[in-house]
């Protein structure tokens, strides 16, 4: 809170920290606990920068569930064999849509399905009768993720650093940049089992990475220095979950929306900001004074993204921060539509007339204490997706989300204003919306984007400007003296 100078994407809230120098990220963390996560927001750089961020109850406090006899933390990544800059300049130059990933990773291990890395398999201790904690963390670049633990039964209990009403589940499906913390019971014969992850992609006709990562769940009687584990004379293989196929759009829906508060919350219930975006992929035509090795997208296009029909782009000489604080003109401006310019059938045959978006660096300005809603709509451009869209500098009531055209007249019913669960990101079904809800009370630049990378660089993100309220206590602070500049 009042600290949007340490949240960190380039030429947004800040320039980018030059080769040598650094930056001390200075914030505050109120009412949050549980798992968060850091990472480079610059390019793909966070393809290997990142880390957990950990929020323990404060002394004296303890958990809403029974307090349990260990905890691990799992981050999900991707790799490439190749530098992932390279691979998203690549992209960039040639406007077709950048290689996929080698391999999935569990704290940078691929695991033991992949021929590379086997030895260095994560092993995550439990003994028989324990109740652990495991922090998942979706920090894959472009690949929302199923996850497993093989005839275990885990038990949601957070997620984006708030509780949950805890529930049952075999299966989490986490879009990048969700985090969810589960209990796991040691109540299976003691022996080895396969934590593992693979893709739950919704995109029609396109690639992706299809391998599976792997840890493994080991009872501490089973005592192991390597992979070939052996008992006696007999090789302990690890059991293997079953996980859903890549295109389980209903397991992804059914895990999603079983989420809720652990108590009645206080919703915003009258609206000052009735918002709607639309979500989605565009191709852009091949500019005149291009080759045609510049225009490798469909049929001679570039791949490009949008919110509400604008594709984001990001300035280049200061953060938008900095401009919006000191009333700098001409680095962005604030007309990002509240509304499709046009409205269609966002789910169905959509006129090509609506492919190519129209690029700006365009803001949405949110006077301090607005009660906003938002609803994120995802369109059939191209192909329709599940869409992480993330939001920074706050958390957010997900009052619903469902399939097809959201219908005002009709899918309100379907609001959940009692117990609705707090998140950061939202999955925002393919073909399909999800509605949220917050109160704009912390000031400054705040981006909403999708956080499959691949859409950032093709431009579907957007930025809020949150105005300063009444007092110090409601406006952000000055900028500290380590800030980076561009020039």
């Amino acid at each position: 809170m009042r600290t949007g100078w340490a949240d960190g994407p380039e030429f947004v809230t800040q320039c980018p920290i030059r080769p040598g120098g650094s930056y001390t990220y200075r914030f505050t963390v109120q009412g949050q606990e549980g798992t968060l996560w850091w990472h480079a927001h610059s390019s793909w750089l966070r393809a290997t920068v990142y880390g957990a961020l950990i929020i323990h109850p404060k002394q004296g406090d303890s958990y809403p569930f029974t307090k349990p006899n260990r905890q691990a933390t799992l981050l999900l990544g991707e790799w490439w064999d190749g530098n992932p800059i390279d691979v998203v300049r690549r992209a960039t130059r040639t406007g077709a849509a950048p290689n996929v990933s080698n391999a999935y990773t569990i704290n940078g291990q691929p695991g033991d399905l992949y021929s590379c890395s086997s030895k260095g398999t994560v092993i995550v201790p439990i003994d028989s009768g324990e109740t652990n904690l495991l922090r998942v963390i979706n920090a894959a670049l472009n690949q929302p993720l199923f996850f497993s633990v093989a005839n275990h039964k885990l038990t949601v209990v957070g997620a984006d650093a708030s509780y949950t009403k805890p529930f049952t589940t075999k299966v989490l499906m986490l879009g990048p940049g969700q985090t969810t913390d589960v209990l796991i019971t040691g109540d299976q014969p003691p022996s080895r089992y396969y934590l593992a992850a693979s893709a739950y992609f919704s995109a029609q006709n396109a690639a992706f990475d299809n391998t599976t990562t792997t840890a493994i769940l080991e009872y501490k009687s089973v005592r192991c220095n390597t992979t070939s584990c052996k008992k006696g004379k007999t090789v302990i293989k690890p059991t293997m979950p079953k996980l859903p196929a890549f295109n389980d759009t209903n397991t992804a829906s059914a895990f999603t929306k079983s989420f809720r508060s652990p108590r009645k919350v206080e919703v915003p219930t009258e609206i000052d900001e009735n918002l709607f975006f639309t979500i989605g992929l565009g191709l852009n035509k091949c500019p005149k004074h291009f080759q045609s090795r510049r225009c490798q997208g469909p049929n001679g296009t570039r791949f490009t993204a949008s919110m509400n029909n604008v594709s984001f782009v990001l300035p280049n000489n200061m953060s938008i921060l900095q401009a919006y604080q000191q009333n700098i003109p001409g680095v962005y401006t604030s007309d990002f539509p509240a509304n499709p310019p046009r409205k269609f059938d966002y789910t169905g045959n959509v006129s090509r007339s609506l492919w190519q978006p129209s690029p700006g660096t365009k803001a949405y300005k949110l006077k301090y204490g607005s009660r906003v809603q938002v609803v994120l709509q995802d369109t059939s451009i191209v192909t329709p997706e599940n869409h992480p869209i993330h939001l920074h500098g706050y958390d957010f009531y997900i009052l619903a989300e469902g399939f097809g055209n959201f219908n005002p007249k009709t899918d309100t019913k379907m609001f959940n204003l009692v117990d609705p669960p707090l998140r950061n990101t939202v999955a925002v079904p393919v073909n399909g919306w999800a509605v949220i809800r917050f109160v704009a009370d912390n000031p400054g630049a705040w981006m909403m984007h999708c956080h499959l990378d691949v859409h950032i660089n093709w431009g579907l993100a957007m930025v809020f400007l949150v105005d300063n309220g009444v007092g110090e206590l409601q406006s952000i602070e000055p900028p500290p003296a380590d800030y980076p500049l561009c020039s």
